[in-house]
């Protein structure tokens, strides 16, 4: 009787886990971000120091995983570096979106290479449109604003700010849909 018991016990302890996984991959929040579902291609360009612009060819791939209740992120940019004979990696990141049930609020989770470790981003979602932003101690207030043009392509912009009013735009691209 002892065995069944913990036969039972071990049977049914995955049920909510399962349970809270569905309705979290259900969320009429995660679809607020199937627009970005796919693979993307296009140019951008940064500007760190003005007047000093280099652009690259960029590639992001978005994926819905585990049910749609996480949103992965996945960007490479190549350009050709001057003394350069091939393309270089100037660019690659790596970003988890998901809504947070308890805290109700979108969480963002990212990485770049070369690049001090995590970044906890806070972020918006709206109709085809995603705005998240982070503190970055040597520069100040950083967001970036990803939003679908009328054309359907990926259109986002980087801005920083040292104040939180003042804004400088130092980032661009424009991808297709590829996939």
């Amino acid at each position: 009787m002892n065995r069944l018991c913990v036969c039972l016990m071990l049977l049914l302890l995955p049920v909510p886990a399962l349970a809270q996984g569905h309705g979290a991959a259900d969320s009429p929040e995660m679809r607020k971000l199937d627009f970005l579902a796919g693979e993307w291609q296009g140019e951008g360009w940064v500007e760190f120091v003005p007047g000093q612009r280099r652009t690259a060819r960029v590639k992001e791939v978005a994926q819905k995983k585990v049910g749609g209740g996480v949103l992965l992120l996945e960007g490479v940019g190549k350009a050709r570096l001057p003394g350069k004979d091939e393309d270089s990696v100037v660019h690659d990141a790596f970003a988890l979106v998901w809504y947070d049930d308890a805290a109700k609020r979108f969480r963002m989770l990212a990485w770049r290479a070369g690049g001090g470790g995590a970044i906890d981003a806070d972020i918006t979602a709206g109709d085809k449109s995603l705005v998240w932003g982070f503190r970055d101690p040597r520069a100040g207030q950083i967001r970036f604003t990803i939003r679908l043009d009328e054309a359907g392509r990926w259109f986002e912009i980087g801005e920083v700010s040292g104040d939180g009013t003042a804004w400088r735009k130092f980032f661009e691209m424009t991808l297709q849909r590829a996939k």
